[in-house]
């Protein structure tokens, strides 16, 4: 199949159509577009195939694209860092570990016409690396578990079971720009009896369209999520409360709504901005709005005759001096010299209480507030 296809049922969605089946074949009736975040993504994509393809001394061509910054250049530099440091433990069960870079897997014995690239393969005799660089800053996500990889891990053993005695898997995510990297361990008889007892038949289920809509996380990047029926109804199911202000709730009905509010209110701002496309693009409109102007800023046409017109015009004091991030500033020194230079000038400030789900790694603070409020 060729590369540029995309599999009804792919890696990379897998945690959507493993919990909502039919939505794998219900996306399928949208037009697949390219947001400018996932453009950006691929292009880090591209520059990390290519930086540690040079690491590894390989051939490699530098790829360009319009997203090129700083701020890329440091993470996808972070990204090669890391792969080496897995490279370094695989050295540990083996001499000479084997490495594969973007390398297409087929995984169809538990997946209909399932493949996918996994960015970086590593293959250490008994153990089997899989490596997933993630751009995106949105959405934090966990090795753990996580069955983007594990079918990633399934692929390399298909092809690569025959010729190492794998027993033990090691996925990692890379996330950088959430400050993100986790590990999740797994033996292959574990995986594979997962393969086979849960993979395999919500795979066939979902291929075939089959089985029940479920809302969850996983509709975050789902072609059909604005004109869901089913996440609809879900949202619309917190009207029982009646939009009651916060006091006449009862705890129990607020810990219900919690877990729920972060998808609620994303799913509004989509169905808002589904209804401003068809009327923006497709002169569709609806009834009780209009479409205006936003409210613009003034801002220079011309940065550069703006400044010869001011200094002709006898003004000198025209700039401001900022201080770069800090960010670039480590980026521009290198870690070890800023620490040295810049270490004592440099803190971190205690962060504000924020509620967030239990799942969340970071850990329990205690405010001291919550006697007086379970008093009360």
């Amino acid at each position: 199949m060729p590369p540029n296809t995309h599999a009804v049922l792919s890696a990379s969605s897998s945690n959507r159509w493993l919990n909502c089946t039919p939505s794998a074949r219900l996306e399928q009736e949208f037009e697949n577009c390219e947001t400018e975040a996932a453009a950006e993504g691929t292009a880090a994509h591209a520059l990390c195939e290519h930086k540690l393809k040079r690491a590894l001394k390989k051939r490699s061509k530098r790829p360009v694209s319009k997203f090129d910054s700083d701020e890329m250049e440091g993470y996808t530099d972070d990204y090669v860092e890391f792969v080496l440091e897995v490279l370094s433990e695989a050295k540990q069960y083996c001499k000479d570990p084997t490495v594969f870079i973007e390398q297409r897997l087929d995984f169809s014995r538990y997946v209909p016409d399932g493949y996918g690239t996994a960015d970086c393969i590593i293959l250490s005799d008994d153990h089997l690396y899989v490596v997933d660089f993630k751009y995106g800053q949105g959405v934090l996500v966990s090795a753990d578990k996580n069955p983007q990889m594990m079918l990633y891990a399934l692929g390399a053993l298909e092809l690569f079971g025959n010729l190492y005695d794998i027993t033990t898997v090691k996925t990692s995510i890379f996330q950088p720009r959430r400050e993100n990297v986790s590990t999740y361990e797994i033996s292959v008889d574990e995986l594979k009896g997962w393969a086979e007892n849960e993979l395999k038949p919500r795979a066939e289920l979902a291929f075939s369209g089959g089985g029940d809509f479920a809302c969850g996380s996983w509709c975050t990047f789902c072609r059909a999520a604005d004109k869901c029926r089913a996440r609809a109804e879900e949202k619309l199911r917190l009207a029982q409360y009646e939009f009651k202000l916060p006091p006449l709730l009862t705890d129990d009905e607020i810990e219900e709504i919690l877990p729920k509010l972060t998808d609620l209110t994303k799913w509004a701002g989509e169905i808002q901005n589904y209804a401003q496309n068809a009327a923006v693009n497709h002169g569709k409109t609806w009834k009780g709005f209009k479409l205006v102007e936003r409210r613009t800023n003034r801002k220079y046409k011309d940065e550069e005759a703006v400044i010869q017109a001011a200094k002709d015009a006898g003004y000198q004091d025209i700039f401001r001096k900022v201080l770069i991030p800090i960010i670039e500033m480590e980026r521009l020194m290198g870690k070890k010299t800023f620490t040295e230079v810049l270490g004592d000038y440099i803190e971190k400030p205690k962060g504000t209480p924020t509620l967030v789900p239990v799942s969340d790694k970071r850990p329990e603070i205690k405010t001291g507030a919550d006697k007086e409020f379970n008093e009360i």
